[in-house]
């Protein structure tokens, strides 16, 4: 089959991608095997191309935000069946043991292993999983608006709901691509009041079209402080910035995988019972949870579509904020 394959960590200037024939996977008992349709491109695979990430495999195929058929399944696999259609979210596995899984916090698990990081992911014409992390998809959702649902949908709903933010409260989001797109949907939806930090007059004005209520740089201050903020941008000269627009008592999320330094902060911007805490993957439920509230909402993903081939442009121009919503790569078509 084909894949875009990442040999070695390189910028995304350098196209570290190569479109390489590897084996087509069998499932293995519980697996089933996915023919590949799409899969969305997330920041945290331009972290792990550009070597931001410590790679635990390589060579390795990227992509974590997959939707799919199933094509194959093991023969102790008893839930699903060829021709479900399924998405496959970062969260590849846990051991169910530990105590972070005993108390339904398989996101830290120390044994979890995650899509197109420790295993091949969607960056090609198929992937396998094992059929209890594959989620069935709302039928209302197009294979390519599916895609980003799945992850910059899943830990922008994670982020939202450990805010802590509530009806009639204003949430600041800081980054506006692919996962703010939608908190802001789910936000509008539960019926708080959003205002979008971010540079770009492009993404200002999708926020605006979304139900933002404001926005305008990090710099900038908002008419009134923010009950809870999230970072999306993995930026840490965010952090003052929006520790400044909090309000006392307030929660700032921290949703990125990783982040650069963060400044040295004069202890009044966190005073007054702030809290700062940051967002570690996500869970089973998470996923089931998120899928159900966007068709119920519905979300409304905007994209941009990439042939396979082009995946290293996606993540370019993913890194140049060229990208409005999420980018998706299309890779086979539905019969």
């Amino acid at each position: 089959m084909q894949a875009m394959l990442l040999e070695a960590p390189r910028l995304v200037t350098d196209a570290p991608l190569r479109l390489a024939e590897i084996p087509t996977p069998t499932p293995g008992r519980t697996e089933v095997r996915v023919q590949i349709r799409c899969c969305g491109v997330c920041h945290t695979d331009l972290h792990i191309v550009e070597g931001d990430l410590p790679l635990p495999k390589i060579p390795v195929v990227p992509g974590h935000q997959i939707v799919g058929v199933v094509d194959a399944c093991g023969d102790g696999v008893r839930n699903l069946k060829e021709g479900d259609r399924v998405g496959i979210p970062w969260l590849y596995s846990s051991d169910g043991v530990c105590n972070f899984c005993r108390h339904q916090t398989e996101n830290l698990c120390e044994q979890a292993r995650f899509t197109g990081y420790h295993v091949n992911g969607g960056y090609a014409e198929a992937c396998v999983v094992r059929e209890d992390f594959a989620h069935p998809l709302p039928r209302n959702f197009s294979d390519e608006r599916a895609a980003p649902l799945l992850c910059a949908g899943v830990i922008g709903y994670r982020s939202y709901r450990l805010s802590g933010v509530r009806t009639g409260q204003r949430l600041g989001l800081y980054g506006f691509g692919a996962s703010a797109h939608l908190v802001l949907q789910v936000a509008r939806y539960q019926g708080c009041e959003v205002c979008v930090f971010t540079r770009g007059a492009a993404h200002q004005e999708l926020a605006r079209r979304l139900g933002a209520e404001w926005t305008g740089s990090a710099e900038e201050t908002p008419p009134s402080p923010m009950d809870a903020s999230i970072i999306f941008a993995p930026a840490g000269t965010l952090v003052p910035h929006a520790l400044r627009n909090l309000r006392k008592g307030g929660t700032l999320t921290l949703a990125g995988i990783t982040m650069s330094q963060i400044p040295a902060l004069d202890y009044s911007l966190l005073y007054h019972e702030r809290t700062i805490r940051s967002v570690a993957n996500s869970t089973r439920q998470d996923c089931r949870e998120f899928l159900d509230l966007a068709a119920a909402i519905p979300i409304q993903s905007q994209i941009r579509t990439y042939p396979l081939a082009e995946a290293n442009q996606a993540l370019l121009d993913l890194k140049q904020s060229k990208i409005e919503g999420a980018g998706v790569l299309r890779i086979n078509s539905a019969a």
